[in-house]
């Protein structure tokens, strides 16, 4: 899984611009991650030593989980550390290459688009009711998604972007 779309060392400003954003969501997935290890270490400790098991914990646990999820994925496309067509793309040659690489990105644009609108819909269409047992709507959980879901077709269009113009342009001659 090489990125062969941004092996030039000298990113344009976008590009480094996107890449602080990818290590912003990675941050922020890590922090999750951490904030997952905490909650259930508390509620583990509450429910069995102190014997008052905390009613937050889950859905705090869900929205860490999908803030993970959703910022991992990211970072992923980011990297180009995603599902693709690297065995086909290798064994395509140069031009076979160039189009799997653009295919892959025009699959991840349009799949980080999709996760990017239903999850708002989804996310706004619950905003109003309020989550049993923390005081968050229910529909929290879609909003790490719909976040992740515009950061994956905003790294896909770069992705697409690098990878459509001529290599030439891109120093590989």
């Amino acid at each position: 899984m090489t990125d062969t779309a941004s092996a030039t060392p000298d990113r344009d400003a976008l590009g480094r611009a996107l890449d602080l954003l990818a290590r912003l969501a990675i941050a922020l997935a890590a922090a999750a991650l951490l904030g997952l290890v905490v909650v259930q270490g508390w509620q583990v400790f509450a429910r069995y030593l102190l014997n008052a098991s905390p009613s937050w914990t889950e859905p705090v646990t869900l929205l860490l989980l999908a803030t993970a999820m959703g910022f991992g994925a990211a970072a992923g496309v980011r990297d180009n550390r995603h599902f693709g067509f690297f065995l086909l793309a290798e064994a395509a040659g140069p031009r076979g290459r160039r189009l799997f690489e653009l295919l892959g990105a025009a699959v991840m644009l349009l799949l980080g688009m999709a996760m990017a609108g239903w999850s708002a819909r989804l996310l706004l269409d619950g905003w109003d009711v309020r989550l049993a047992g923390a005081p968050l709507p229910q529909s929290i959980n879609f909003l790490p998604l719909a976040l992740g879901g515009a950061l994956i077709a905003l790294f896909a269009l770069d992705r697409l972007r690098r990878a459509w113009r001529p290599r030439a342009a891109a120093g590989e001659g």
